[in-house]
């Protein structure tokens, strides 16, 4: 039976409690035997790395590989210029470039599963400007004009997200597209814009024809920019507020922005070039202005295929929220179901039939990202299941359900022209898992 002084005590005690300091994160590092993997394998990556860099094939960068929720590699390598004054930090910020399609994604996805939008629902119904989009039919090469025939059905939320709308990158193509897409100044885009915002842009994009006919084919495009305005529209944020709100302040992401505050500016990586003779930073290339778009002043252009900036730990906290069902620390961003619909086939008929993402079996798309069916067992270690996706600076991820495992690779490089060296990345990291 407790009396006054007791209950009084108890209550003291709770108080106390609940005025301590919580872990602001259990995601953090640890030793890889408790994440299931043999240490001295895993420690394979060190030399990987460094025989890349000697060879002059590689700048350097930061890796992060964790599994059950346990970091049990990350480190950084090489330096911030070739004079090797200043060393690459764990924290260091990366253009992450098509990276940032897995949060748009995952914010168009958060807006489904609230009843925002739905999937099939026509693009025009959140755009009205791509109510008159067309597909190309001809085109007047003196003056890139072109005509255009009506769609045979509407540009869907579900075409955006697997590259199926007809919408493309122009400076990728060839004529005439190309062209039409310089015509309207739709060069350089999907990073940042000087001038425009996200809702002008957009609607200059609509201005552009269509390549094919919605949901006919693959084609890797601007798709992800359009659903960054559609999540603006749908939600009545902007890009970078729904971002904040909903997906980074939750898992407590502070260091990943469309444009770096002055005070992070310094942690920006610089981008390096490739050449016949070895690694060379872009010191005198006028294409350095461009690159450095992070630190730009914002004028509300929110590149939802490209623009976002991230360290590693910041974009392995979001990817273990997906790998975790949807939630890390107690902090939902979406529901493990949704997640489930967010990782399925959605190109197995255009596969098929050699018009969609790849026609190696098991290579497919779903929503928003690359994805790894049972058809693919056998192609390389990644289990069945395995979703992931990369950046145009060389940037890497992939997210492995069954083994609970993920990967981040950030290093800033273009173009890089040894992709073996992720591959063999990734054969050291499943060959070191022991249980």
């Amino acid at each position: 039976m407790y009396t006054s002084t007791n209950y009084l005590l108890l209550l003291f005690i709770l108080l106390l409690a609940s005025c301590q300091e919580v872990p602001t994160s259990k995601f953090q590092e640890s030793t890889p035997q408790e994440a299931g993997f043999d240490e001295q394998h895993l420690s394979q990556i060190d030399s990987l790395v460094s025989r890349y860099m000697a060879d002059q094939r590689l700048p350097g960068g930061v890796f992060l590989v964790a599994r059950h929720g346990k970091i049990a590699y990350h480190k950084s390598f090489g330096y911030h210029s070739l004079n090797f004054w200043e060393a690459y930090q764990k924290d260091d910020l990366f253009r992450i470039a098509s990276m940032t399609k897995a949060v748009t994604t995952v914010a168009i996805m958060q807006l489904y599963e609230k009843g925002l939008l739905r999937l099939d629902d026509p693009l025009s119904d959140y755009l009205p400007a791509y109510a008159s989009t067309g597909v190309l039919d001809s085109f007047n090469p003196q003056d890139s004009t072109f005509t255009t025939i009506p769609v045979e059905r509407a540009i869907t939320i579900r075409h955006l997200l697997t590259h199926t709308s007809g919408i493309v990158y122009g400076d990728f193509m060839t004529d005439p597209i190309r062209a039409i897409y310089e015509k309207l100044e739709l060069h350089a885009v999907g990073l940042s814009h000087p001038n425009w915002t996200t809702e002008q842009f957009i609607n200059t994009l609509a201005k552009a024809p269509l390549l094919f006919q919605p949901g006919s084919r693959y084609n890797y495009g601007l798709n992800m920019d359009v659903l960054g305005r559609v999540v603006e529209v749908a939600s009545g944020q902007t890009l970078e507020n729904y971002f904040n709100e909903h997906i980074f302040a939750p898992l407590n992401m502070k260091d990943t922005y469309f444009y770096l505050p002055k005070e992070k500016q310094q942690r920006l990586v610089p981008i390096y070039s490739q050449t016949d003779s070895g690694t060379i930073m872009l010191q005198t290339d006028p294409a350095v202005y461009t690159l450095d778009y992070p630190k730009h002043r914002n004028n509300r252009h929110f590149a939802g295929g490209g623009g976002l900036t991230s360290s590693a730990m910041d974009y392995a906290r979001f990817l273990q929220a997906l790998l975790n069902g949807g939630s890390l620390n107690g902090q939902r961003i979406l529901g493990h179901k949704t997640i489930e619909l967010m990782t399925s086939d959605q190109l197995a008929g255009l596969n098929q039939e050699r018009k969609g993402y790849s026609t190696t079996p098991g290579k497919t798309m779903s929503l928003g990202f690359g994805l790894l069916t049972e058809e693919a067992t056998g192609l390389d270690a990644h289990s069945p299941g395995t979703y992931y996706w990369s950046g145009y600076f060389s940037t890497q991820f992939f997210i492995d359900p069954k083994e609970d495992l993920l990967f981040v690779g950030m290093t800033q490089v273009r173009p890089f022209r040894h992709g073996d060296f992720y591959d063999r990345l990734t054969a050291i990291i499943y060959g070191a898992i022991e249980d």
